[in-house]
Protein backbone atom coordinates (compact mmCIF):
# COMPACT_ATOMS: atom_id res chain seq x y z
CA UNK A 1 0.00 0.00 0.00
CA UNK A 2 1.52 3.41 -1.23
CA UNK A 3 0.71 6.88 -0.57
CA UNK A 4 1.16 10.02 -1.18
CA UNK A 5 -0.40 11.53 1.50
CA UNK A 6 1.43 13.75 4.18
CA UNK A 7 1.29 12.77 8.36
CA UNK A 8 1.75 14.76 11.28
CA UNK A 9 2.71 12.71 14.25
CA UNK A 10 3.15 14.33 17.78
CA UNK A 11 5.48 12.82 19.92
CA UNK A 12 7.54 11.08 16.77
CA UNK A 13 10.59 10.56 18.73
CA UNK A 14 8.89 8.50 21.72
CA UNK A 15 8.31 4.63 20.96
CA UNK A 16 4.84 4.48 19.91
CA UNK A 17 5.88 7.72 17.58
CA UNK A 18 8.56 6.22 15.98
CA UNK A 19 6.49 3.21 15.12
CA UNK A 20 3.87 5.47 13.13
CA UNK A 21 6.81 7.24 11.55
CA UNK A 22 8.10 3.69 9.93
CA UNK A 23 4.66 2.40 9.21
CA UNK A 24 3.93 5.75 7.17
CA UNK A 25 7.03 6.14 5.71
CA UNK A 26 7.12 2.32 4.32
CA UNK A 27 4.27 3.42 2.90
CA UNK A 28 5.75 6.34 1.00
CA UNK A 29 4.05 8.68 2.79
CA UNK A 30 5.74 12.65 3.55
CA UNK A 31 5.87 13.60 7.29
CA UNK A 32 5.70 16.43 9.65
CA UNK A 33 7.36 14.94 12.59
CA UNK A 34 6.81 17.03 16.18
CA UNK A 35 8.61 16.83 19.35
CA UNK A 36 10.69 18.52 21.60
CA UNK A 37 14.04 17.68 21.40
CA UNK A 38 15.68 18.93 18.16
CA UNK A 39 18.92 16.88 18.33
CA UNK A 40 16.29 13.85 18.47
CA UNK A 41 14.17 15.13 15.56
CA UNK A 42 16.88 15.73 13.51
CA UNK A 43 18.36 12.47 13.71
CA UNK A 44 15.02 11.04 12.61
CA UNK A 45 14.43 13.21 9.73
CA UNK A 46 17.80 11.80 8.77
CA UNK A 47 17.46 8.73 9.03
CA UNK A 48 13.84 8.89 7.69
CA UNK A 49 15.11 10.43 4.23
CA UNK A 50 17.90 8.08 3.88
CA UNK A 51 15.65 5.02 4.32
CA UNK A 52 12.28 5.61 3.10
CA UNK A 53 13.18 8.67 0.75
CA UNK A 54 10.45 10.38 1.61
CA UNK A 55 10.33 13.65 2.65
CA UNK A 56 10.65 14.88 6.25
CA UNK A 57 9.67 17.88 7.87
CA UNK A 58 10.36 18.90 11.35
CA UNK A 59 9.02 21.35 13.98
CA UNK A 60 10.45 21.35 17.61
CA UNK A 61 8.12 22.40 20.12
CA UNK A 62 7.09 22.50 23.62
CA UNK A 63 3.61 21.16 24.45
CA UNK A 64 3.98 22.43 28.15
CA UNK A 65 3.93 26.59 26.10
CA UNK A 66 -0.07 26.86 26.19
CA UNK A 67 0.51 28.41 21.89
CA UNK A 68 2.67 25.18 21.13
CA UNK A 69 -0.29 24.17 18.97
CA UNK A 70 -0.62 27.71 17.04
CA UNK A 71 3.39 27.17 16.74
CA UNK A 72 2.97 24.19 14.58
CA UNK A 73 0.48 24.98 12.42
CA UNK A 74 2.41 28.74 12.04
CA UNK A 75 5.55 26.08 10.31
CA UNK A 76 2.98 24.64 8.42
CA UNK A 77 1.53 27.42 6.76
CA UNK A 78 5.02 28.61 6.15
CA UNK A 79 5.95 25.30 4.70
CA UNK A 80 3.02 25.32 2.12
CA UNK A 81 2.44 21.78 3.93
CA UNK A 82 -1.03 20.01 3.97
CA UNK A 83 -1.98 17.59 6.58
CA UNK A 84 -3.94 14.56 5.15
CA UNK A 85 -2.71 12.50 8.22
CA UNK A 86 -3.12 13.68 11.90
CA UNK A 87 -1.76 11.61 14.56
CA UNK A 88 -2.02 13.27 18.26
CA UNK A 89 0.52 10.55 19.45
CA UNK A 90 2.35 12.80 22.19
CA UNK A 91 1.44 12.14 25.65
CA UNK A 92 2.52 13.02 29.34
CA UNK A 93 2.15 10.54 32.43
CA UNK A 94 2.81 10.97 35.68
CA UNK A 95 2.29 8.61 39.44
CA UNK A 96 1.38 10.06 42.84
CA UNK A 97 -1.58 11.12 44.40
CA UNK A 98 -2.84 14.22 43.71
CA UNK A 99 -2.12 16.08 46.75
CA UNK A 100 1.35 15.02 46.31
CA UNK A 101 2.10 15.90 42.37
CA UNK A 102 2.83 19.79 42.00
CA UNK A 103 1.07 22.53 40.13
CA UNK A 104 3.00 22.63 37.58
CA UNK A 105 2.71 19.05 36.53
CA UNK A 106 -0.76 18.57 36.62
CA UNK A 107 -1.06 21.68 34.58
CA UNK A 108 2.07 20.57 32.16
CA UNK A 109 -0.20 17.34 31.84
CA UNK A 110 -3.52 18.77 31.16
CA UNK A 111 -1.71 21.15 28.28
CA UNK A 112 0.13 17.87 27.10
CA UNK A 113 -3.04 15.37 26.76
CA UNK A 114 -5.74 17.66 26.18
CA UNK A 115 -5.24 21.55 25.01
CA UNK A 116 -2.45 20.62 21.99
CA UNK A 117 -4.33 18.10 20.48
CA UNK A 118 -7.56 19.82 20.62
CA UNK A 119 -5.75 23.02 19.02
CA UNK A 120 -4.38 21.19 16.21
CA UNK A 121 -7.71 19.31 15.79
CA UNK A 122 -9.37 23.29 15.83
CA UNK A 123 -6.34 24.46 13.16
CA UNK A 124 -6.00 21.34 11.29
CA UNK A 125 -10.27 19.87 11.05
CA UNK A 126 -11.42 22.80 8.92
CA UNK A 127 -9.03 22.24 6.33
CA UNK A 128 -9.82 18.66 5.87
CA UNK A 129 -13.30 19.38 6.10
CA UNK A 130 -13.15 21.98 3.25
CA UNK A 131 -10.82 18.96 0.84
CA UNK A 132 -13.34 16.46 2.10
CA UNK A 133 -10.92 14.23 2.91
CA UNK A 134 -8.51 13.53 5.82
CA UNK A 135 -7.77 11.38 8.88
CA UNK A 136 -7.31 11.76 12.59
CA UNK A 137 -5.68 9.42 15.09
CA UNK A 138 -6.00 10.75 18.92
CA UNK A 139 -3.74 8.49 21.07
CA UNK A 140 -5.76 8.12 24.20
CA UNK A 141 -5.62 4.89 26.57
CA UNK A 142 -7.76 1.84 27.86
CA UNK A 143 -7.43 4.56 31.31
CA UNK A 144 -9.90 6.83 29.53
CA UNK A 145 -12.83 4.24 30.74
CA UNK A 146 -12.28 4.89 34.52
CA UNK A 147 -11.44 6.78 37.19
CA UNK A 148 -7.24 6.30 38.35
CA UNK A 149 -5.77 6.36 41.82
CA UNK A 150 -2.31 7.11 41.77
CA UNK A 151 -2.46 8.82 38.55
CA UNK A 152 -5.65 10.45 38.58
CA UNK A 153 -4.96 13.43 36.50
CA UNK A 154 -3.66 11.04 33.70
CA UNK A 155 -6.82 9.18 33.44
CA UNK A 156 -9.32 12.05 33.64
CA UNK A 157 -6.73 13.83 30.58
CA UNK A 158 -7.62 10.74 28.86
CA UNK A 159 -11.22 10.46 29.72
CA UNK A 160 -11.54 13.87 27.83
CA UNK A 161 -9.55 13.69 24.97
CA UNK A 162 -11.95 10.05 24.61
CA UNK A 163 -15.11 11.53 24.73
CA UNK A 164 -14.24 14.54 22.85
CA UNK A 165 -13.12 12.23 20.13
CA UNK A 166 -15.83 9.49 19.79
CA UNK A 167 -18.60 13.04 19.68
CA UNK A 168 -15.95 14.43 16.61
CA UNK A 169 -16.05 10.69 15.09
CA UNK A 170 -20.00 11.65 14.94
CA UNK A 171 -20.47 15.04 14.06
CA UNK A 172 -17.61 14.47 11.26
CA UNK A 173 -19.80 11.48 9.55
CA UNK A 174 -20.56 12.02 5.83
CA UNK A 175 -17.68 15.25 5.85
CA UNK A 176 -14.92 12.34 4.49
CA UNK A 177 -13.25 13.10 7.46
CA UNK A 178 -12.94 10.37 9.79
CA UNK A 179 -11.76 9.96 13.67
CA UNK A 180 -10.21 7.52 15.28
CA UNK A 181 -9.36 6.83 19.35
CA UNK A 182 -6.51 4.52 20.08
CA UNK A 183 -6.54 3.12 23.68
CA UNK A 184 -3.92 0.50 24.37
CA UNK A 185 -2.85 -0.87 27.36
CA UNK A 186 0.57 -0.35 28.93
CA UNK A 187 3.26 -0.74 26.32
CA UNK A 188 7.25 -0.77 26.74
CA UNK A 189 7.77 2.97 25.47
CA UNK A 190 9.46 6.06 27.26
CA UNK A 191 6.42 6.85 28.65
CA UNK A 192 6.16 4.56 31.30
CA UNK A 193 9.73 5.71 32.41
CA UNK A 194 9.02 9.84 32.06
CA UNK A 195 6.04 9.09 34.56
CA UNK A 196 8.15 6.80 36.81
CA UNK A 197 5.79 3.86 36.22
CA UNK A 198 8.83 1.19 35.58
CA UNK A 199 8.35 -0.58 38.90
CA UNK A 200 4.49 -0.18 38.69
CA UNK A 201 2.53 -3.85 38.23
CA UNK A 202 0.82 -2.54 35.73
CA UNK A 203 4.07 -1.91 33.04
CA UNK A 204 5.54 -4.91 34.28
CA UNK A 205 4.47 -6.76 31.38
CA UNK A 206 3.76 -3.77 28.99
CA UNK A 207 3.88 -4.93 25.00
CA UNK A 208 5.73 -3.68 21.88
CA UNK A 209 4.05 -0.38 20.45
CA UNK A 210 5.03 -2.08 17.23
CA UNK A 211 2.02 -3.51 17.31
CA UNK A 212 -0.09 -1.26 18.50
CA UNK A 213 0.99 1.46 16.02
CA UNK A 214 0.47 -0.89 13.48
CA UNK A 215 -3.19 -1.86 14.40
CA UNK A 216 -3.92 1.89 15.25
CA UNK A 217 -2.46 2.96 12.17
CA UNK A 218 -5.25 0.70 10.14
CA UNK A 219 -8.16 1.51 12.28
CA UNK A 220 -6.91 5.25 11.46
CA UNK A 221 -7.47 4.32 7.38
CA UNK A 222 -10.37 2.38 7.53
CA UNK A 223 -12.57 5.38 9.72
CA UNK A 224 -13.06 3.38 13.05
CA UNK A 225 -14.07 5.07 15.84
CA UNK A 226 -12.28 3.31 18.87
CA UNK A 227 -9.96 0.49 18.58
CA UNK A 228 -8.14 -1.24 21.68
CA UNK A 229 -4.99 -2.36 21.24
CA UNK A 230 -1.91 -3.82 22.98
CA UNK A 231 -4.21 -5.82 25.53
CA UNK A 232 -3.90 -9.27 25.94
CA UNK A 233 -6.80 -11.46 24.90
CA UNK A 234 -7.98 -12.04 28.92
CA UNK A 235 -7.77 -8.07 29.07
CA UNK A 236 -10.50 -7.09 26.03
CA UNK A 237 -13.66 -8.35 27.45
CA UNK A 238 -12.63 -7.22 30.87
CA UNK A 239 -11.47 -3.86 29.44
CA UNK A 240 -14.42 -2.81 27.77
CA UNK A 241 -16.96 -3.82 30.95
CA UNK A 242 -14.86 -1.88 33.52
CA UNK A 243 -17.20 1.17 33.30
CA UNK A 244 -20.11 -1.42 34.17
CA UNK A 245 -18.27 -2.76 37.43
CA UNK A 246 -18.55 -1.55 40.59
CA UNK A 247 -16.62 2.18 40.36
CA UNK A 248 -15.11 1.59 44.02
CA UNK A 249 -14.22 -1.86 43.38
CA UNK A 250 -12.55 -0.79 39.98
CA UNK A 251 -10.32 1.77 41.45
CA UNK A 252 -8.89 -0.49 44.10
CA UNK A 253 -7.76 -3.01 41.50
CA UNK A 254 -6.37 0.07 39.54
CA UNK A 255 -4.82 1.76 42.55
CA UNK A 256 -3.33 -2.08 43.33
CA UNK A 257 -1.68 -2.04 39.95
CA UNK A 258 -0.20 1.48 40.30
CA UNK A 259 1.82 -0.01 43.16
CA UNK A 260 5.34 -1.11 42.97
CA UNK A 261 6.00 -4.69 42.30
CA UNK A 262 7.07 -6.84 45.72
Amino acid sequence: MMTNKTALITGATGGLGKEFVRIHAQNGGDLVLVGRNPQKLEQLQHDVQNKYHVKATIIAVDFTEFDAAEQIFAELQKANIQVDYLINNAGLGGQGTFLERTMDEDVNMAKVNMIVPTKLMKLILPQMVKRGSGRVLNVSSSAALIPGPLQAEYYATKAYLTSLSDALWYELKDTGVTLTTLMPGAMETGFAKAGGLTDTKMFANGVSPKKVAEEGYQSMLDGKMNVFAGLPGWQRPFVSMMPMMPKKTTMRFVADQQSNQK
